[in-house]
């Protein structure tokens, strides 16, 4: 699909530095795109690939300084450069009409309009699937769990019984839902299961990766705010709290009973300790461990985790390590030295 940039302007509620009238045949990151691309910029650690970019034109920030390239400048351009890239390049992912007649269909099952369901997928007694949603093959939900409208369950998904998943979530392939949280009692050196009886609610818009676990609640439910976005390969414990909108990335760990508030970001390798208090719009750099509750509008990091700014300090301090000991070294030779001159 053929776009000027005065038009794409338009799309995306921006404003064009440069040739309006160059016309955009396709998108492409900045380091791969080709003349006629469109690319975009927003972080500036790329601002030296401006110049060397093949794209015919760049979506950047307001706060971007004019060069040789087109510009098209935008409050958002990751956003704006999303936008474009579902028309320029649109999804070409065909999802499955109708229900299989190898799907496996329980008791007392509600299913709404234009549900799809793949062969092979089990759909256990008195569950509920809302109209649109989609459940691809070998998709296990068991019974008495509902599932929204418009939602998108991808291959070899698990999801046990009695959850709720709200309208429009997303859950890639390999998830477990409402697995048994990690409970235990230890007796006499032998260790006696606690029953996990509780459930997990999903709220509405939440996506959630591959290979995530989350864990049913021992007593009530865990809890995944609406909007969230859930990365591959995490693991979020029994009686867990995250609010709305927040961004949890691969590899986080959240142990249980641990409330985390709106808008919060777990990054990478994060691993939080349980029954404490992340505070919305906190920062949770990657590979912190939290060990203690976090202030809101805080970012921490390190470990264990710290405000961050206390954190670059330790760093920096540890990266000079081996040059202060060195100068201790030559600092007690001095001393000895003079206490032998003194001693004289």
């Amino acid at each position: 699909m053929k776009r000027t940039l005065a038009e794409i302007a338009e799309l995306v509620e921006g404003e064009v530095v440069g040739d309006e009238n160059i016309v955009v045949t396709g998108i492409c990151g900045i380091k791969e795109a080709r003349e006629g691309d469109l690319t975009f910029i927003a972080n500036p650690k790329y601002l030296s690939l401006v110049e060397k970019t093949k794209a015919s034109a760049i979506i950047t920030s307001t706060n971007i300084k004019n060069t040789s390239k087109p510009l098209i400048k935008t409050q958002n351009p990751s956003l704006a450069f999303a936008k474009m890239v579902s028309l320029l390049a649109p999804n070409e992912v065909i999802h499955p009409e109708g229900i299989s007649e190898n799907a496996i269909i329980g008791k007392n099952v509600s299913i709404g309009k234009n549900v799809a369901i793949q062969p092979y997928a089990i759909v256990e007694d008195g569950t509920s699937i809302g109209d649109g949603s989609v459940v691809y093959a070998g998709v296990y939900i068991g019974h008495h769990t509902d599932v929204g409208k418009n939602v998108l369950i991808y291959p070899n998904v698990a999801i046990r019984e009695r959850i709720k998943i709200g309208d429009r979530v997303i859950i890639h392939s390999g998830t477990v839902i409402g697995s048994d949280g990690f409970g235990f009692a230890t007796v006499k050196g032998v260790h006696r299961k606690i029953p996990q009886i509780g459930t997990v609610i999903i709220e509405e818009d939440v996506e959630i990766g591959s290979n995530v676990t989350i864990d049913r609640a021992r007593f009530g439910e865990t809890r995944i705010g609406k909007g969230t976005k859930i990365d591959n390969l995490v693991q979020i414990a029994h009686n867990v709290h995250i609010g709305e909108n927040c961004i949890i990335v691969a590899q986080t760990g959240i142990s249980g009973s641990t409330n985390i508030g709106d808008r919060v970001v777990c990054a990478g390798q994060s691993g939080i300790v349980g029954h404490i208090e992340i505070g919305n719009d906190a920062v949770v750099a990657a590979q912190a461990g939290v060990t203690k509750s976090v202030p809101k509008n805080t970012c921490v990091s390190g470990y264990p985790a710290k405000p961050h700014s206390v954190a670059k300090r330790v760093n920096a301090y540890m990266q000079k390590l081996p040059e202060m000991f060195k100068t201790i070294k030559e600092l007690k030779a001095e001393i000895n030295r003079l206490k032998k001159e003194g001693n004289k």
